[in-house]
């Protein structure tokens, strides 16, 4: 009875009968948590990395996120609008329809992986340009080099085991990729501290990690397939592959892997402009807004997942009911859905609120020695936005989802060029205007904890901060650890063999000599 009840569970969910809420969360809860473990999958590295690695690998693998993001989301967009195509075959009853599509597939994702592989590698150092991770920042640039060449390599991996996951949800069975997620999810765990704390292999460690484990989760789930499902099994006049196939399958799967990577090519915009806020002259004196905002990205990727996998699940659900021409049924299941990605949505802010409380999340991903209140700031002011959205993107992924199940790709793929748009030009604006008002009011900046340090006599590394009106009055008094002390701009200030004062507005560089610590005022910005 046991197995009989473990067995039914395993078994294809009938999308075109039934209640359509009860046939949609029964298909998509399955899917929501294939996408919550496989956000694990990703946090997993970041966590073990950000508690174990330095602050500058973290912030190279932080700033990396997006690289890899435009490059495995368009693989996965394109599987999954390969697949509308299989929906379409199964509403049909079409088995034989069902394996031309699989063989279909199994060759365009054969060329993806080739040509994705050959262009990531050779584009890596003009992106990692592009987010203001050159050579010049030294530690930071080998961290996100060596992961990204990585990840990129291993490219092949994770594209066949989208299009193996999204084949099978395809035929309605969203609990075999959720069985092999889970698996794949554990053994990266194990691997990550395998490479990383048992054979120190660095970010390298965790970036073959995450490839191996990805690898051996597709080749199992491909084994595993073909022995559940025998109609799967490919014949010879299978391979005769048409020119209508493969291009009933791109239509469908370029313009939602495009979209896509829209996503992920806004997320870059926007990393590019969060390492500004940790540079100072062109060098990077800080890593407060990178570690901040690759923290808080991964919490609301993770937060997002339901309303992704409810998404996803549409999809599948419209494609099989056009199959079988139940118009109805498509947008009554539609309506529903946005219901439910109403309540998903209220459920995703509370938790992320919750997670913004003292800066909860931080401690998942970075050590202690890196969670500063800079680092709390930049991270919790990108959630308190994104969060107050979630019930627009919620109907975003909904309404694209079933315009894609339905085919009708063209449409999806303009929402994404507007997409692109909007989030270049609103990354490119806001920031800067931001900059100016923050210069204007002298809100807070990180000079209260090195002032505190100083006052303590501690000698500190190489900084340079502003000082607010928060961290002083009209002057402020500091003891250095020293009995000598330079400073570039006598004219204004008192000196003294070990204290000396400077004026609000003025940005100091403070740097460690031995057992000395100079100061100089680069620059007055009252």
């Amino acid at each position: 009875m046991k197995k009989k009840g473990l067995s039914a569970l395993f078994q294809p969910v009938e999308l075109t009968q039934g209640e359509c809420w009860k046939t949609i969360l029964a298909f998509s809860f399955p899917i929501i948590v294939s996408y919550l473990l496989q956000q694990v999958y990703t946090i997993s590295d970041a966590a073990i990395v950000g508690q174990t690695l330095t602050a500058q690998e973290v912030a190279g693998v932080n700033d990396t996120s997006s690289l890899i993001f435009i490059f495995l989301q368009f693989a996965f967009g394109v599987s999954a609008g390969f697949c509308v195509v299989t929906s379409c075959n199964v509403g049909a009853h079409n088995p034989a329809g069902v394996r031309r599509s699989l063989t279909t597939q199994i060759v365009l994702s054969a060329a993806l992986t080739v040509i994705l592989t050959v262009l990531a590698l050779l584009l890596l150092d003009p992106m990692l340009a592009w987010i203001n991770v050159t050579p010049d920042n030294g530690e930071v640039y080998r961290a996100a080099y060596t992961y990204c060449a990585i990840i990129f390599a291993g490219i092949g991996a994770q594209l066949f085991y989208n299009f193996i996951c999204s084949f099978l949800r395809s035929m309605g069975d969203s609990v075999t990729p959720l069985a092999f997620l889970l698996f794949s999810t554990v053994l990266n765990v194990g691997l990550d501290l395998l490479f990383i704390i048992v054979f120190r292999w660095g970010v390298a460690g965790a970036a073959i990690a995450t490839v191996s484990a990805q690898l051996i989760s597709t080749l199992g789930c491909f084994a595993y397939a073909f022995s559940k499902y025998p109609e799967l099994l490919l014949h010879q006049e299978d391979w005769q592959i048409t020119r209508h196939d493969v291009t009933r399958h791109l239509i469908q799967g370029i313009p939602l892997g495009l979209q896509f990577s829209v996503l992920a090519i806004g997320i870059i915009v926007v990393q590019s402009i969060v390492v500004q806020f940790d540079m100072l002259g062109g060098a990077m004196v800080s890593n407060a807004a990178q570690n901040g905002f690759g923290a808080a990205n991964k919490v609301n990727s993770l937060l997002m997942t339901p309303l992704n996998g409810l998404g996803s699940a549409m999809t599948s659900f419209t494609a099989q009911n056009l199959g079988a021409g139940d118009t109805k049924r498509i947008k009554k299941g539609t309506i529903q859905s946005i219901i439910i990605m109403l309540i998903m949505a209220a459920c995703s802010i509370l938790i992320g609120l919750l997670l913004t409380i003292n800066g909860t999340y931080l401690h998942i991903f970075l050590s202690a020695d890196k969670v500063t209140a800079e680092t709390l700031r930049f991270g919790n002011s990108y959630l308190y936005i994104d969060l107050s959205l979630y019930a627009f993107l919620g109907f975003i992924f909904v309404a694209r989802n079933c315009v894609q199940g339905i085919g009708k790709p063209q449409f999806v793929l303009g929402a994404g060029a507007a997409e692109l748009v909007a989030r270049v030009a609103v990354c490119l604006l806001l920031p800067a205007a931001g900059w100016s008002a923050r210069r204007h009011r002298r809100r807070r900046s990180t000079a209260c904890a090195w002032l505190t340090r100083l006052r303590g006599c501690q000698p500190t590394r190489c900084c340079a901060f502003r000082l607010s009106r928060t961290s002083c009055a009209k002057t402020t008094t500091i003891f250095t650890a020293a009995a000598r002390n330079s400073l570039s701009d006598k004219k204004n200030h008192k000196l003294a063999p070990s204290v000396f004062k400077i004026r609000r507005g003025q940005v100091l560089f403070i740097m460690r000599r031995r057992n000395l610590l100079s100061v100089d005022v680069l620059q007055t910005v009252i």
